[in-house]
C-alpha cells in the first residue's frame, strides 16, 4: 500500500481549507515546498485578493501571471471573475463578437448573479492546466494547491461545479461543468486537506466541514492538519497547580491553561473522526519563507510516520 505522501503526490488538485486564521495560506505554501522535494512539479493557486503566497515565498506579486519559485514550484493568484471572461474569450474566439459579450449588462448580471458560476471557471481553469491545455510557455503541473477559502465559502467553492452542472444542462458551460463536476468527484484525482487549530470553535467547524466535503463530493478529506499546538509542558510543570499558588509564573499559567486545551480538542477530534491527523507546534519563526521550510520538513516528518 502505498504511503500517505505518495497519495497526496498522485493527485491532480489539493484543495487546502479551514477556517480562517488558522494557518491555511502557510500551510498551502508548506505542502508545495514538500510535493517538490519527492519530484512533482507543483502550481499553487490562490483567490484571495490581498495575495499573500508571494510573501511567503519571497517572490513578486502573481498578478494573474504564472511565477516561478524554484525548479519545480510555481504561484498563481486568480480573480475569479477575470478567468470566466477568458473562457468567453476562449469559447467565442471572434474578437468583436467578444468584446460584446463582455460588455453587456446582461452577461454583467448573469455571471454575477449564477451561483457558483466564477468558481466552476477556477476549477475549469485547474483542469486544463493539470490536462496539459495551459500556454505553451507554461510547463504543466503534475498537482495544482489550491489555497481555498475559508470552511464555509470553501465549502461553497467546492460545490460550484456539480450546482452550475445541474442548473445549466446544455451548451459549453453545462459541458464544462459536467466535466469539471466529473473531475472533482474522482478521489484519486482530488483531494481536501482540512487545516485547524485545536480549539473548540475551530475544532467543531473542522467536524462540520469534514461531512460536509464527504456529502458534496462523496469522500472524506485525505487528512487534517492541527496547526499552532502548544509544546507539552515538563512533568513536574504539568502536575502543578496554579490554584494553590498565587505567585506563579503568568507564563507558565497561560502555557499549561493552553495546552490542556490543544490537548482536549485533540481528543475531540480523534474520537469523532478516524482519518489521518497530523500534529505541527506552534513555532517562533515570523510568517514567511523560513517557517514554510520549517513547516514543510515537519508535515514530512508527520506523513512518514503515518505510512
Amino acid at each position: 500500500m502505498s504511503s500517505l505522501i505518495e497519495r497526496l503526490g498522485s493527485l491532480q488538485l489539493l484543495i487546502v481549507t479551514g477556517k480562517g486564521g488558522v494557518g491555511k495560506t502557510t500551510l498551502t505554501a508548506a505542502l508545495g515546498r514538500l510535493l517538490t522535494s519527492h519530484g512533482r512539479r507543483v502550481l499553487l493557486i490562490e483567490m484571495d485578493p490581498r495575495e499573500s503566497l508571494h510573501h511567503l515565498l519571497d517572490v513578486e506579486p502573481s498578478d494573474g501571471e504564472i511565477v516561478d519559485v524554484g525548479p519545480l514550484l510555481a504561484l498563481q493568484h486568480l480573480e475569479p471573475r477575470r478567468v470566466l471572461d477568458d473562457l468567453i474569450r476562449e469559447k467565442l474566439k471572434v474578437g468583436p463578437l467578444v468584446r460584446r459579450v463582455l460588455a453587456s449588462p446582461v452577461h454583467q448580471h448573469f455571471t454575477e448573479g449564477a451561483p457558483g458560476l466564477k468558481h466552476t471557471g477556477v476549477f475549469g481553469r485547474i483542469l486544463r492546466l493539470v490536462e496539459g491545455h495551459g500556454p505553451r510557455t507554461v510547463k504543466r503541473p503534475d498537482i495544482v494547491i489550491l489555497d481555498a477559502p475559508a470552511t464555509g465559502h470553501g465549502v461553497q467553492l467546492m460545490a460550484a461545479p456539480q450546482l452550475v452542472a445541474e442548473v445549466i444542462r446544455s451548451g459549453p458551460i453545462g459541458a464544462m461543468a459536467t466535466e469539471i463536476a466529473a473531475f472533482m468527484h474522482e478521489s484519486e484525482r482530488c483531494g481536501v486537506v482540512a487545516v485547524t487549530v485545536a480549539e473548540e470553535i475551530p475544532v467543531q467547524e473542522t467536524l462540520e466541514l469534514l461531512t460536509d466535503v464527504e456529502d458534496r463530493l462523496g469522500y472524506p478529506p485525505k487528512m487534517v492538519i492541527v496547526n499552532g499546538l502548544y509544546p507539552p509542558l515538563p512533568a513536574d510543570q504539568d502536575a502543578a497547580d496554579d490554584s494553590r499558588d498565587g505567585s506563579s509564573d503568568p507564563a507558565m499559567t497561560l502555557w499549561r491553561h493552553r495546552r490542556r486545551i490543544n490537548e482536549r480538542e485533540l481528543a475531540r477530534l480523534g474520537e469523532e473522526w478516524d482519518g489521518a491527523i497530523l500534529e505541527l507546534p506552534l513555532l517562533p519563526i515570523d510568517r514567511g519563507p523560513a517557517l514554510v521550510g520549517a513547516l514543510g520538513t515537519r508535515l514530512g516528518r508527520e506523513l512518514r510516520e503515518l505510512g
